[in-house]
């Protein structure tokens, strides 16, 4: 047994189908799709089988909670987790990795991370470390290997003036 969907009356069957005929974004238009069929009605069900979204119960939510304004793809405002070190602590951690580390041999993702993780006080993943390499743009640089049986003489001959 199936309770009644129950729709805020934000908008008119009509302006939500002519704003789902309307909308040129993909999650938009799924939403307002899903928003308008309700509203003439249908069963979620019906919906779900005509639009391939299950969770249209999250839809309804958010369009009964904020209107049109709940609808849509939200991802586009999400700013992402702030950066595990500002500024100056970039800047401290360039000065850092000028010197060699504390332990000898290069700078690596894991010994940078280690340090980032003594600055903030939790732990840091090792590709963090890698991260800020980067972000730094210190990036290991490896010769190429000569090889061993190369003759000077030939290499000499054979360069372009």
């Amino acid at each position: 047994m199936s309770g009644k969907i129950l729709l805020a009356p934000h908008h008119s069957t009509e302006d939500l189908e002519r704003r789902y005929k309307a909308a040129t974004d993909g999650v938009e238009r799924g939403h307002l799709h899903i928003i308008w069929l309700l509203s003439q009605g249908r069963s979620a069900k019906f919906v779900a089988e005509v639009t391939g979204y299950t969770p249209t119960s999250k839809i309804l939510w958010r369009y009964n909670d904020h209107g049109l304004a709940g609808l849509g793809d939200g991802r586009l405002d999400n700013p992402g987790a702030a950066p595990l070190l500002d500024e100056a602590e970039l800047e401290e951690l360039r000065d850092v990795v000028s010197e060699p580390p504390p332990d000898g041999g290069l700078w690596t993702g894991r010994k940078v991370a280690r340090w980032i993780s003594g600055r903030i006080g939790r732990t840091v993943s090792p590709q963090r470390g890698v991260e800020y390499l980067r972000r730094l743009d210190l990036t290991r640089q490896v010769p190429r290997p000569a090889n061993p049986k190369a003759s000077p003489y030939e290499q000499v001959r054979f360069k372009k003036n």
